[in-house]
């Protein structure tokens, strides 16, 4: 069985999954649930300057019969005495010696305030500190969380005061609402943090009340902007963990760093692992189905490892990272063709419906004698009914006409219908930056543009 253990910036774990910063670790009470039913460690929920929360300060995104998507939330940092939470804190780590238990602080940005609570946080053993420089909401009115993280120059100043006082492993948490994520990693390195951690939640509005004009999740009939997180934030949770695991300053200084944004399964799990993630952090799997799903998330990644001929987590950290690369560097000679199994099609006519509607006209459908039929040119007479499959016709790509470009794989529902197939294209290897050096017209003139595909057999039609 592989080795889920990890060390983080010298805290050790036993497996990689950790509560991040949120609802579901915001008292001893619940950090000792956690522990007991399998997580390797917990962010606190962020502790700092009183607060007073709201009521119906939970919205959430649902699409279809699937509930919670994603959640959006104007919750602030921890509404409990800090008092409070340090007693927990202390209490949590004395019976979890061998958890991560990570405090994650907000305060106001003055070094004594940063200096202060440090010290307290230290107090209670716990492993290490996380700088909320992320949250969008609320705090950053007050400027802090995001109203730091958002200017690099504050990002380093004050990782700066707190490296000045700190003992223990300090990790920035990074807002993703910037234009360049890179830049405050950069400042939070260049100050010397021992980590870092993204991304925190997303700027959103999840929807409006069309019977009432209002914004939901109405709060006394107004509302706003929130932090927005789940599954549906993934891609973009992946798409900035990569760049700095790709950035030449950050790779560089081998901070480690902790990963979050749409964790729900172990497949996440070991696509942030992939990407150079060192730990992983949930939330909103987790107010959705419970601290239970701990089980699932060790033994699908402890399989997958197995499986793979993986033994532990630094075997695969980073593993994916040679694989990004900038659209100048693509091989634009590559060619792949979209091809229907016709024994697992249900003629359902979705991809002939994007294709013909949205791409590029090359799905047929073809009836029984062999013929281009027009949608629904079979006996509608018999729909509902078996003989409806059966006379239905069949869609079938014109893979002379194929572009690739992957949109009927992407909507049809059954798996491994659609498979994209390479084939040779019969031209030579090249990227856009070779042609944009060897013939720098082809890449500035539309004319010159249309001869080069004349010359090398491209036709798009």
């Amino acid at each position: 069985m592989a080795d889920l253990s990890i060390d983080f910036a010298g805290i050790q774990s036993p497996n990689p999954f950790w509560l991040a910063s949120a609802p579901p670790s915001n008292s001893g009470l619940q950090v000792h649930r956690a522990f007991e039913a399998g997580w390797g460690g917990a962010v606190w929920k962020t502790i700092g300057a009183p607060v007073l929360n709201v009521s119906n300060r939970y919205g959430a995104w649902h699409y279809g019969s699937q509930r919670m998507l994603a959640i959006n939330n104007v919750e602030l940092i921890s509404d409990r005495p800090i008092h409070v939470n340090l007693r927990e804190i202390a209490d949590v780590k004395h019976h979890w010696p061998d958890r991560a238990v990570i405090v994650s602080a907000m305060v106001e940005s003055k070094p004594e305030a940063w200096s202060e609570i440090v010290h307290r946080i230290e107090d209670t053993g716990a492993d290490g500190i996380e700088l909320n420089y992320g949250c969008p909401h609320g705090m950053s009115e007050r400027g802090m969380g995001a109203a730091v993280g958002q200017v690099p120059e504050y990002c380093e100043q004050i990782t700066r005061w707190v490296m000045d006082a700190a003992r223990i492993p300090v990790i920035v948490k990074l807002t993703p609402n910037v234009t360049n994520i890179a830049a405050s990693a950069r400042a939070a390195v260049s100050a010397g943090a021992n980590a870092l951690s993204l991304i925190n939640t997303l700027n959103s509005i999840t929807g409006v009340d069309l019977d009432t004009f209002e914004i939901v999740p109405s709060i006394g009939g107004k509302g706003g902007h929130g932090g927005y997180a789940g599954a549906a934030v993934k891609p973009i949770a992946l798409n900035m963990l990569s760049s700095l695991g790709t950035d030449e300053i950050v790779s560089r200084s081998k901070v480690p760093i902790s990963g979050m944004g749409g964790i729900s399964t172990w497949r996440d799990a070991a696509e942030f692992l992939l990407l150079g993630a060192t730990s992983l952090q949930v939330c909103t799997a987790v107010m959705h189905y419970g601290f239970r799903i701990i089980d699932d998330l060790c033994e699908g990644l402890s399989n997958w490892l197995d499986e793979r001929g993986f033994t532990s987590i630094e075997d695969i950290r980073g593993k994916s990272l040679s694989r990004i690369s900038d659209f100048k560097d693509f091989d634009l000679a590559f060619r792949a063709v979209a091809r229907i199994d016709s024994t697992k099609c249900i003629k359902c006519n979705l991809c002939y419906v994007a294709c013909n509607d949205t791409a590029h006209q090359c799905i047929d459908l073809i009836d029984g004698n062999g013929n281009v039929v027009a949608p629904y040119g079979y006996d509608a007479k018999s729909n509902g009914r078996k003989q409806a499959v059966e006379t239905r016709a069949q869609p079938q790509v014109r893979e002379e006409d194929c572009v690739g470009c992957r949109l009927c794989y992407n909507v049809c529902p059954v798996v491994d219908c659609i498979q994209m197939v390479e084939l040779p294209s019969g031209r030579p290897s090249i990227t856009w930056d070779e042609l944009s050096r060897s013939q720098p017209a082809v890449t500035e003139d539309w004319e010159a543009m249309e001869r080069y595909r004349a010359q090398m057999g491209i036709d798009i039609h």
